[in-house]
């Protein structure tokens, strides 16, 4: 079986668990505290990094690299689509969520708001929660732009890229940073994501010192 090494508000590791139980892949999920760089893990993944999906093969960091192996071993489902430029759009919005928003948003809201107090470094920053407070709304238009003209981000089919965001916003949903009110397609394409049975561990997961929202695991949010 899998091992995958992981945070469970880290949302690189989140997409990861997303696409192995979308596809029913077991896997052995193994709590990772990273930024303690355990000697172990660190010999596994000299990188330091989360996640890490170990195989009887190999060890594989890189969210990204393990979801496109995920792919190869096991296309069914698939997660990207035919052609080199539907795959081409899956790629940049894959990238664009774990870069952009990653570090726009998510860095500057949940990496003030949870990870510095439980990694030990201090207070949050007010600007820079400001700062992703801001961002966050331009974000939301953005996807709200794209499915007014798709029925999922890439295209007429649910992708990575799905997963991709939706992994970002589950982490700041755990906090109370959306606004789902703020566009209703958004809104409405959350609420499918999030009643996959793929998004169930994701909703159970608890983090101490950090209760979840009541709104957090209601599928009718």
């Amino acid at each position: 079986m899998h091992k995958l090494y992981h945070f469970p508000l880290s949302p690189f590791s989140r997409k990861v668990r997303l696409v192995l139980a979308e596809k029913k892949i077991e896997v052995e999920l193994v709590e990772e505290r990273y930024w303690e760089e355990r000697a172990d893990f660190m010999r596994l993944n000299p990188g330091g990094q989360i996640p890490v999906l170990r195989t009887d093969k190999l060890a594989l960091s890189d969210s990204t690299a393990i979801c496109e192996y995920l792919e190869e071993k096991h296309p069914e489902p698939a997660l990207f689509p035919q052609g080199p430029e539907r795959k081409a759009e899956v790629r940049r919005l894959n990238a664009w969520f774990d870069d952009k928003f990653y570090r726009e948003v998510t860095l500057n809201l949940l990496g003030e708001r949870v990870q510095k107090k439980i990694m030990g470094r201090g207070y949050p920053d007010s600007k820079n929660v400001k700062k992703g407070s801001s961002k966050i709304k331009f974000h939301i238009d953005y996807m709200g732009w794209l499915l007014d003209r798709r029925r999922w981000l890439a295209g007429d089919r649910m992708t990575l890229a799905d997963f991709s965001a939706a992994a970002q916003l589950s982490c700041l949903d755990y906090i109370s940073d959306v606004d789902w009110n703020r566009n209703e397609l958004v809104k409405d394409w959350y609420a499918k994501i999030k009643s996959r049975p793929a998004f169930r561990s994701l909703l159970a997961d608890q983090l101490p010192g950090f209760p979840q929202p009541p709104h957090y695991s209601d599928l009718d949010f």
